[in-house]
């Protein structure tokens, strides 16, 4: 036994065993708007200020920022005062931040009690629904995502995908597939007033959410879909149909490119954003800063969504590479296929076309 070598996994075990309780207390910073308070106060505040303004116990409070200064998330700096950082606002406070981050933290307590459930999982080898998340799964994926929809769909990407933003302009059909609680689907059919937009999604608390989100715009112009109950026409009518972040969390992804390919017109394009993962898991070890994370979120849900009916693909968080994409997307039918670079380590972005 070499005693270095397991003095160092004794520190690597609770490096992510602190990683996990930290994880936990942005869930509570976030949803107690401890954050929120400390960004809106603008100078250093004592636990007894911070649990005055958020109407909280001091106790409680100060423990948290003790936590929060020894993880390097919040300043201490000194007479009892903790700062939070313009920088670290951006990240955990302003939701309306482009890099606003504490939305992925919102179902940790849902996705961590899926856990008990897992080991049934592991022996059948049958997954669960993302709906098991309940309606704060729901809730959760939108504050994630919603960042990057709101701040670089319609003037950065859209931009880019050859002559869609002038079909957009005249009048368009669009469809987005997996389009969750809306935001996307809304943002797009802000931008452009003159198209239609159809939102396809089979999670029952995403729909709710993306019902409420749509009353709440006022939109007139979107139109949703309960992806087990209506499926995509297979007319050749849609000149654009969107998958952001959902192609491998499909039982049947092959299936869904099908789909897509009988639904656009000869001159559409389908836009496929999906994760950033190497052609082969010894690329994604050796050179993926976040393939642990990524590999765990993919047995808490990416997996084990795209496992939940028999026989399914089983692809995970990481498992839709591009290699695979393009043999995929040639069996459906598409004959091109151009990869873009919008400079985002977490996803790749694919236009593909009949």
């Amino acid at each position: 036994m070499d005693s270095d070598r397991v003095r160092q996994m004794l520190y690597i075990v609770f490096g992510h065993l602190t990683g996990a309780v930290t994880s936990a207390m942005i869930h509570l910073g976030d949803r107690l708007g401890l954050y929120r308070a400390m960004h809106a106060a603008g100078r250093p505040l004592s636990p007894t200020e911070l649990a005055a303004c958020t109407g909280l116990h001091e106790r409680w409070v100060r423990e948290w920022l003790y936590g929060q200064a020894a993880a390097r998330l919040v300043d201490y700096v000194g007479d009892d005062q903790f700062v939070l950082a313009a920088e670290a606002a951006w990240i955990l406070a302003d939701e309306a931040s482009p890099l606003f981050a504490a939305g992925a933290f919102h179902s940790l307590p849902e996705q961590f009690a899926v856990v008990r459930q897992l080991p049934d999982c592991f022996r059948k080898g049958l997954g669960l629904p993302y709906d098991v998340l309940g309606p704060e799964g729901a809730a959760g994926i939108e504050r994630f995502l919603g960042p990057w929809f709101r701040h670089f769909l319609v003037p950065v990407v859209l931009p880019s995908l050859e002559g869609v933003v002038n079909k957009l302009q005249k009048g368009a059909k669009v469809a987005d597939l997996g389009c969750g609680a809306g935001v996307a689907l809304l943002e797009m059919a802000r931008a452009f007033p003159c198209s239609e937009f159809h939102g396809y999604e089979i999670s029952m608390h995403a729909l709710d959410r993306a019902q409420r989100n749509l009353a709440a715009s006022g939109l007139r112009n979107v139109r949703l879909h309960h992806a087990n109950a209506e499926s995509l026409p297979a007319d050749h009518s849609f000149d654009l149909i969107t998958a952001f972040d959902c192609i491998h969390d499909m039982t049947r992804p092959r299936a869904v490119l099908r789909a897509a390919y009988c639904a656009l017109k000869a001159d559409g394009t389908l836009f496929i954003v999906d994760i950033n993962t190497r052609p082969t898991f010894e690329e994604n070890l050796h050179h993926n800063p976040l393939a642990a994370m990524m590999y765990g979120i993919s047995v808490l849900a990416c997996l084990s969504s795209s496992l939940s009916e028999p026989d399914g693909e089983g692809l995970g968080t990481l498992g839709l590479t591009e290699p695979l994409l393009r043999e995929m997307a040639a069996e459906a039918g598409f004959t091109q296929l151009l990869r873009h670079d919008f400079q985002n380590p977490v996803n790749a972005y694919y236009e593909l076309r009949p």
